[in-house]
């Protein structure tokens, strides 16, 4: 017969329990009893029901902002283990929510917390925004409102930009790896300047994939900025945490990414004008200056440097108005060149854009096949038809 010490013992049943997996990440429900908080702050209280209790112990860095007091109905998170210096079974809490909130809101509150620990959530990591971007992925369903959305307001606001979409689902159990297969796509292009991940409002439940940890860890890990336009205000995920930028809406994300091409020509005016002031004024000071001189010197012989003076003022003033003048002829063929690449301009004439589901620009009759769904943008909107057949003359053509 073998005899063993307690420390042994109690040893031995501590390793037991934590190596159990169901027991190393235990949901406990009950009621708070006996909750005292020691003097290094940590938290000491039992849970319990009609059938049993069960002692807990919650450190001063896992304790929650919600006030808890003896009575109350919660949910705990933890794992169990025996304190062996005592012998007592107890739950080692990192997660307590009062009772009738809901898995995955405590879910969401776990995740949140341990990303947040290992510093996804950093301010100081997040990086600023392109102000010029040349092409901007987007991470959406290409059938969505919200794609929709994000196309008009950049076109509308900065048309130099090129749309990159990456097509993924953005509700239900594919979602959440369709999305990290996006972002791995886009970040595998070297030209990709800012990514927009878009989604419309929901429920906690449709925008679950947002929230998914290899979702948030892709985001982390992406080489491009993100901007974030998941949902509507009032809703929040963790992608919006991780991100570079959170935006309140999938709209609200578009305006941020680009800047406004009216505000730049503006700004553009501004810029001009205070050059020539700036240039007016100096030549008047000089002026001035030169007279004051003039005036002070008597001499019989300075009428006629005074004279080449003020031809060398009128020549400089020639010089500066026939720059200011090519400058605006500059700006004017500019602004031409930027209105003449104004998409929205070219369908109010009665043109249109033929686009696959996916999103890609249909520019050849070899690009679709017979009964292929397509999308026609219009000034006003867009037109949703399909491939029915080829001309009667034999050339290449579609009748939609």
């Amino acid at each position: 017969m073998q005899i063993y010490g307690v420390g042994e013992v109690t040893s031995y049943a501590r390793e037991l329990l934590e190596s159990n997996e169901r027991l190393s990440d235990l949901w406990v429900k009950g009621e708070i009893s006996n909750m005292y908080k020691s003097q290094a702050d940590h938290l000491y209280f039992t849970v319990k029901d009609g059938s049993g209790q069960l002692k807990c112990v919650m450190f001063k860095s896992e304790r929650p902002s919600i006030e808890l007091k003896n009575g109350m109905a919660v949910i705990v998170h933890g794992r169990l283990s025996l304190y062996e210096l005592k012998g007592d079974l107890q739950i080692y809490v990192d997660l307590i929510q009062p009772e009738g909130v809901g898995e995955l809101h405590l879910a969401f509150e776990q995740l949140k917390g341990k990303l947040e620990k290992e510093g996804l959530f950093d301010e100081s990591r997040k990086r600023q925004l392109p102000a010029y971007p040349r092409r901007i992925g987007v991470v959406t369903s290409p059938v969505s409102a919200a794609y929709r959305d994000v196309v008009n307001i950049i076109t509308r606001r900065y048309p130099l930009a090129e749309l990159i979409v990456a097509p993924t689902m953005v509700q239900g159990d594919k979602a959440a790896p369709g999305i990290v297969n996006a972002l791995s796509e886009l970040n595998g292009s070297d030209d990709i300047d800012v990514i927009i991940m878009a989604r419309g409002g929901g429920s906690l439940e449709d925008l679950w994939a947002f929230n998914e940890e290899i979702v948030a860890r892709a985001v982390y890990s992406s080489n491009v900025p993100i901007i974030s336009g998941v949902g509507h205000e009032t809703d929040s995920t963790i992608t919006d945490y991780v991100a570079d930028k959170r935006a309140p809406t999938p709209s609200a994300a578009a305006e941020i990414a680009v800047p406004d091409i009216v505000e730049i020509k503006e700004r553009i005016d501004s810029y001009t004008n205070t050059i020539l002031n700036l240039a007016q004024d100096g030549l008047t000071q000089r002026r001035e200056r030169l007279k004051y001189v003039y005036e002070g010197v008597k001499a019989p012989d300075l009428s006629r440097s005074r004279q080449r003076i003020d031809d060398l003022l009128d020549m400089t003033g020639r010089q500066v108005r026939s720059s200011v003048a090519l400058i605006r002829s500059e700006l004017s063929a500019s602004t031409s060149q930027l209105k003449s690449l104004d998409p929205m301009g070219t369908l109010k004439r009665g043109y249109a854009i033929v686009q696959k589901a996916s999103g890609k620009i249909v520019t050849r009759t070899g690009d679709v096949r017979g009964g292929e769904a397509l999308i026609l943008q219009v000034s006003d909107g867009q037109i949703k038809g399909k491939v029915t057949g080829k001309r009667s003359d034999g050339h290449q053509g579609t009748l939609i």
